[in-house]
């Protein structure tokens, strides 16, 4: 019988973009809990420092941060060059910077958006997992191991009415690329999986919920079997699931983590 451990991530060292906050930061809180290395990068110096003080109340592994922008290729480069300098090996690589709130209606229609909105949502979500790969799977193909966790979105399976179809497409895109890479790096023991999260209550989601009429939020949770939304840890222990041991035998799957809508 196997052993249920609960320092899964002992001796491990976690890439984790958009650590600052959200559900990556959960998932830097847990994995540093159970004994992993966390090198957390965000392009938010003040976020980010406060995640280094919450992963250091955590205890555990050790923890190191990054401000960087996941979208410049040369800063990716320079983060994965210096932690494998420093480390020798890159265990876990999580994929967090994306989302639909950096434009101004996330929700808009096709006919609604501008290129340059559309544009903006594609490369936002895309690009930044895309050069984290891109610079992570030599190292980890030279050590025949690793994990990726890509995060799609409910959006990608076309089944959000509150976001925009070039959300829809880029979470989409996810949802493929992650199929595709695990398809290409499995025969040098790498997993490559994704979330696709409901509407999650991160720091960002919570203000445009709240600023929702109090009926478009009753509507929402009634659709929810589970009856509520999701918080950040809630999807982090999925992550976590796969960044582990426990997921050996999990390549080229999206979960929908969705509390059953």
């Amino acid at each position: 019988m196997t052993e249920v451990s609960f320092a899964r991530f002992r001796g491990k060292v976690a890439l984790i973009s958009g650590a600052a906050a959200g559900i990556c930061r959960a998932s830097a809180e847990i994995i540093a809990a159970e004994g992993g290395t966390v090198a957390a990068v965000d392009i938010n110096q003040e976020l980010l420092d406060g995640a280094m003080a919450a992963l250091a109340e955590a205890g555990g592994g050790e923890h190191l941060a990054y401000c960087a922008n996941a979208l410049e290729q040369s800063e990716v480069d320079a983060v994965v060059a210096d932690l494998i300098d420093r480390y020798g090996r890159i265990d876990i690589l999580i994929n967090g910077v994306g989302g639909s709130t950096i434009i101004d209606n996330p929700a808009a229609h096709a006919d609604e958006l501008t290129m340059d909105e559309w544009q903006k949502i594609l490369d936002f979500n895309l690009s930044g997992t895309f050069l984290f790969c891109h610079a992570v799977i030599p190292q980890m193909t030279k050590q025949r191991s690793g994990k990726i966790v890509n995060f799609a979105s409910i959006a990608g399976r076309g089944r959000s009415a509150s976001s925009s179809s070039a959300y829809a497409a880029a979470k989409g895109g996810i949802i493929a690329f992650t199929k595709k890479l695990s398809l290409e790096v499995g025969p040098a023991g790498i997993n490559v999986n994704a979330i696709a999260p409901s509407a999650t209550l991160t720091e960002r989601i919570r203000r445009h919920w709240e600023g929702r009429p109090p009926e478009l939020r009753d509507s929402a949770v009634a659709a929810t079997p589970l009856g509520r939304l999701a918080e950040p840890v809630d999807q982090a222990n999925v992550v976590c699931f796969l960044a582990s041991s426990h997921a050996d035998f999990v390549t080229g799957v999206t979960i929908d983590v969705t509390g059953g809508a």
